[in-house]
């Protein structure tokens, strides 16, 4: 095992890895604390190097690390690689490319909707991996050998995974699938935390348009104090509490003191005040102007029986196709197809669209229906043409 801790070290560890035609690469971090992710440690293999590196080493550099990670020349591997690709975007304002990760490429080779690096690393490989040190706080030094190891076996194994669904992928044809995934993983977009667009991993929970502004604004308001503060978003404001002051639009700080949700003497705080100017411009907010609630949206009888064939339709090019239901399509895709013409969802775009949009287009319309076979799902081509 080779530890680098050193600036010099690392320039000699990635000239070495700069060599190959892919390396592995994992990332251990810690963000129970923090809004932005504090990256603690980075496992990279190649046929012939295996290093972790320790970015909390004093004095050094990864710089040259960061040049590794945008080598067009170096397919860079991960398994569900979002989190490593938000870490390295969030501290080097950089997007790895190109990359590979193994968790979508499995579900693209039928292996189930994401699948795990233990539960993947055993089908391919036969190796248990001891997972005992998964809990480690990698923030505290120094790290004990059993720790190392296990950091490393995230890299060492995932060699064989890669070159196995590497290989699968080629001679199913499927290898352009893949591609599609991985343009959307390195998309900047991605990985973007805009203020205004904070809302939408809330629930929808609020009771009218108004409350809906007013949720927009808090939203806002929330995060950009986490990230300004680097702290986690509920530091700042529980998502209860976000919803509770959403509903009841509390413009003074008598009316945010009656609140059950917030602590006694908290309308008498700063960012008291901030909350109620923030609920002051979700009010002047024209309800004509909000993006739809589309998580509270009603469905209508017909378009419910709609989305009950289109899961059918789903399950059966899933199961034909050997490929994860999730990946095609997500239940909230499926009640846009119902209720829409032709909705902009992924579902409807590139080889989602060639294994399952088009015929659920055409399911909707009428110009084909399912039928039974020897227990599996056909499909009936005709129907109405409009």
């Amino acid at each position: 095992m080779h530890l680098v801790t050193s600036t010099s070290d690392l320039i000699q560890v990635c000239n070495r890895l700069s060599s190959a035609e892919f390396i592995t690469v994992d990332t251990e971090f810690m963000r129970e604390q923090t809004f932005w992710p504090e990256l603690c440690l980075v496992q990279v293999a190649s046929d012939t190097v295996e290093a972790i590196i320790d970015p909390l080493a004093p004095g050094i550099d990864l710089k040259v690390f960061y040049a590794l990670m945008a080598n067009e020349q170096v397919t860079k591997v991960f398994h569900a690689a979002r989190q490593d690709i938000e870490i390295m975007y969030s501290e080097a304002g950089l997007i790895p490319a190109p990359i590979f990760d193994t968790q979508v490429a499995a579900s693209v080779c039928g292996y189930g909707d994401s699948v795990s690096y233990v539960n993947l690393v055993k089908d391919i490989t036969g190796h248990d991996i001891d997972k005992s040190s998964r809990f480690t706080d990698w923030s505290r030094r120094p790290l004990s050998e059993k720790q190392l190891v296990y950091a490393l076996g995230d890299v060492t194994h995932l060699r064989d995974v890669y070159l196995q669904l590497r290989s699968k992928l080629d001679s199913t044809g499927r290898t352009s699938w893949l591609d599609e995934e991985m343009a959307y993983l390195t998309h900047p977009e991605t990985y973007e935390t805009r203020p205004e667009d904070a809302w939408r991993r809330l629930k929808m929970r609020t009771r009218n348009r108004k409350s809906f502004g007013v949720l927009i604004e808090l939203a806002a308001w929330r995060e950009q104090v986490a990230q300004s503060q680097n702290v986690p978003r509920s530091r700042v404001l529980r998502d209860e509490a976000l919803y509770d002051i959403a509903n009841q639009m509390p413009t003074n700080s008598e009316q945010l003191g009656g609140l059950r949700t917030l602590s006694d003497g908290f309308s008498r705080s700063q960012r008291a005040r901030e909350i109620i100017e923030a609920v002051k411009r979700g009010l002047e907010l024209d309800p004509k102007s909000l993006p739809p609630m589309s998580q509270n949206r009603p469905v209508s009888a017909e378009a419910g029986a709609t989305i009950e064939l289109l899961k059918v339709l789903l399950k059966a090019a899933a199961a034909r196709h050997r490929v994860a239901p999730r990946l095609i399509a997500g239940a909230d895709e499926l009640e846009r197809i119902a209720a829409e013409d032709e909705p902009d969802v992924l579902a409807l775009k590139g080889w989602r669209r060639q294994l399952f949009g088009e015929d659920a287009l055409r399911l909707k319309r009428g110009q084909l229906a399912l039928t039974l076979a020897g227990g599996e799902v056909m499909i009936i081509p005709g129907g109405r043409e409009d």
